[in-house]
């Protein structure tokens, strides 16, 4: 039986901080709808401190900002965004559409069509996490959306060379500073200026995340989405400084942002906590990580790697680092994870910077349903039939006013009745199942 050497804060302490981000969040999306530019110029400055007419940058403004940044980064940010295109671009090439003939002269096909528009937000009001800009946006031309809206908060008051400069590259339509509720409402509900998307993309903080979350079904979204989470999943195989070094990592995203050890070594576990406490007395974002881990931090002790296993699928993290004398086992029997990074050379930065895997993954618990963001999307697979004889369609047209009159659906019965007097040359009464 699993022992918890460290646990995190209780669920009712959570769910207190959500319950004011809700009735936040539904005031200001409110608002957004009734007054438009408007209501998005006063939260931006309220909430941001940028004032600006329009928020969408001009070219020369994007210019200036590429201007801004060295050689080297520019050359880093096209490597990266070329991996994610690269991988992106192997995982369409995997999305056949197909027409197969399933009976005689009966013919049925699904096609991958994109969608007609998204808007990216890519967060960067703490840190310029230009890296969500390579994941959306690029992903996205990929899939072939015809326009991409990308919205990134202003950095230090202004824009974020970095960020403006990655959603550039990546291809970006419209590149919006702006933040936060006002940023993913403007682009769902649409404004004078700025005209809606059909589809909302993107981490963000907690009000982002719940804004998405209020949203759907006016637009779709990647998915929902939380603070960080990560996992590690060791033995013996590793030392204690490379497993303190990838938690921290990770819960430096914000003081929200679960970090979990799962081990079947004490030693280990201990070891690692320790190293845990150590680093963080010369970490520079020690003020972030040292909150999470203290409040989100767990270290649990498993008898064997099958235990290992169940509690991994019961937690559901988003990133799993799996570090073992046989990381295949987990490769081959988890089911529920955002990504895996398998070994000890490989770590979840990787992931969410430049190895081009997507970063924008499943949180609190919905891994268990969905994967993260990907090519596919950002596309619909739409279905077409069509019957190419008479005999085909008096044939399916005889099952189906059966089962029709089954349901006591006499109208749908009569689209196929209709087919069997004309195709089929049969005599069935109106309002009456096919004999």
């Amino acid at each position: 039986m699993a022992t918890w050497l460290k646990r995190s804060i209780g669920a009712a302490d959570k769910e207190a901080a959500q319950t004011e981000v809700r009735a936040t969040v539904e005031r200001l999306l409110a608002d957004i709808a009734a007054r438009g530019d408007a209501a998005v110029r006063e939260m931006s400055a309220r909430f941001d401190g940028l004032e600006r007419p329009d928020s969408r940058l001009t070219d020369a403004e994007i210019r200036a900002c590429l201007a801004e940044l060295p050689a080297r980064a520019l050359d880093d940010i096209r490597f990266a965004q070329e991996q994610v295109r690269n991988f992106a671009q192997h995982q369409r090439a995997a999305l056949q559409d197909i027409e197969v003939e399933t009976l005689p002269g009966v013919v049925l096909g699904h096609k991958n069509i994109p969608m007609n528009s998204v808007g990216c937000y890519v967060p960067g009001g703490k840190y310029p996490l230009l890296a969500s800009a390579h994941m959306s946006v690029v992903t996205a031309k990929v899939a072939g959306v015809p326009r991409i809206v990308t919205c990134a908060p202003p950095y230090q008051g202004r824009p974020a060379p970095a960020i403006v400069a990655a959603q550039h590259l990546a291809g970006a339509d419209e590149i919006h500073c702006l933040g936060g509720v006002q940023a993913v409402g403007a682009m769902a509900l649409g404004t004078e200026t700025i005209g809606a998307v059909d589809m909302l993309v993107g981490p963000g903080n907690a009000y982002v995340a719940e804004a998405k979350r209020q949203l759907f079904g006016r637009v779709g979204i990647d998915l929902f989405a939380g603070p960080t989470e990560t996992l590690i999943i060791c033995d013996e195989t590793v030392d204690a400084e490379i497993c303190a070094t990838d938690l921290l990592g990770q819960a430096e995203h914000g003081p929200t942002s679960p970090a979990i050890l799962l081990t079947t070594s004490e030693k280990l576990a201990r070891a690692t906590m320790a190293e845990v406490e150590r680093l963080l007395t010369i970490l520079p974002t020690a003020a972030v990580a040292a909150k999470a881990w203290a409040d989100y931090g767990e270290v649990i002790l498993c008898q064997g790697r099958a235990e290992m296993l169940r509690e991994a699928d019961r937690i559901a993290s988003e990133h799993v680092q799996v570090m073992t004398a046989d990381d295949d086992f987990f490769l081959n029997n988890m089911t529920n994870y955002g990504a895996l990074f398998l070994g000890p050379r490989t770590n979840v930065s990787y992931g969410d910077k430049v190895i081009g895997t997507n970063h924008t993954l499943p949180t609190m618990g919905a891994a268990r349903y969905t994967g993260g963001l990907w090519v596919g999307k950002f596309l619909k697979t739409v279905t077409y039939q069509r019957v190419l004889t008479d005999e085909a369609s008096a044939m399916i047209g005889a099952y189906c006013s059966r089962l029709c009159m089954l349901e006591g659906f006499v109208g749908h019965a009569e689209q196929a009745n209709i087919r069997l007097r004309r195709y089929g040359g049969r005599n069935v009464p109106y309002g009456a199942a096919a004999d």
